[in-house]
């Protein structure tokens, strides 16, 4: 990157930047293509997600990161005449496979949407209600003891110990978006999908968003997609840069923000469209 975009583009990361050798692949994406009808939406997308890091989809709106995001757990197949080639493994297996169950397939991927989305119940039957239905808790004694567990780990017990039988609808919007990660968690996946989890929030609910997906990350593989740059190098280890359904670049997040390869990186990662 010339120097004159080190001047535009000053970028703050976080304690990891860097994918770690320690850390396995937990998806691979070979030779992808996907289309929504006669649109190609993907492709020739080949790509390698590692657990325990977050990786950040970045770039343009409609460039593919959303349906890529989708295809993950599977959610694009419920529309009407899409197809795919290649392939998507988790853990080694193929997520396509005919013999996989697509609704136990989801229960791996948790899901955090663009707005706060929480059931219009209490904050503990949103934790409670996956949990129980899915057999993964018995009793009221170990279901307390799971939303306990799953609201601690989104950071927000200590603000919500005294309110779990009010509306989750109450809650502030930060709030609100913790407890969808928290009810995320309760289904115990091993991945957990984001879809720009904080373009609602404030600055100070985004800031404590960003914490809780820097701890979060030593127990799960993270996709965070994200329209923001700083935010990206900030919570990221791995970073793919997306155009018009290609991946145009992947790599650790230091190297993208600093030295891209691609000249339309650079041109993305310090804003010169987009």
């Amino acid at each position: 990157m010339d120097t004159a975009s080190l001047v535009e583009f000053e970028v703050q990361f976080g304690a990891q930047p860097r994918h770690s050798i320690n850390n396995e692949v937990k998806i691979e994406i070979s030779n992808f293509n996907f289309w929504y009808g006669e649109k190609q939406a993907l492709i020739d997308i080949n790509l390698k997600i590692f657990n325990r890091e977050v990786t950040a989809f970045i770039g343009p709106s409609g460039c593919g990161k959303t349906t890529l995001l989708k295809c993950l757990n599977r959610i694009n197949e419920i529309i009407e005449g899409v197809r795919h080639t290649g392939t998507i493994t988790l853990n080694g297996h193929d997520i396509y496979d005919p013999t996989i169950d697509p609704p136990l397939l989801r229960r791996r991927f948790g899901w955090v949407a663009q707005k706060p989305d929480p059931f219009p119940r209490s904050v503990y039957y949103n934790i409670a209600y996956g949990a129980r239905l899915h057999g993964l808790v018995r009793g009221r004694k170990e279901t307390d003891e799971h939303v306990r567990m799953c609201l601690e780990k989104a950071n927000l017990w200590d603000e919500v110990k005294d309110r779990l039988y009010e509306r989750a609808t109450d809650l502030s919007g930060g709030q609100q978006q913790r407890l969808c990660i928290a009810r995320a968690i309760s289904l115990k996946p091993e991945v957990i999908l984001m879809d720009e989890p904080a373009s609602a929030l404030d600055p100070i609910a985004t800031a404590k968003l960003e914490d809780l997906i820097d701890e979060l990350r030593a127990s799960y593989a993270i996709v965070l997609i994200t329209h923001n740059m700083q935010q990206a190098a900030r919570v990221a280890q791995r970073v793919a840069f997306f155009h018009l359904g290609r991946l145009i670049e992947d790599g650790d997040a230091e190297t993208i923000f600093v030295n891209p390869r691609h000249p339309l990186t650079q041109r993305y990662v310090t804003g010169r469209f987009g």
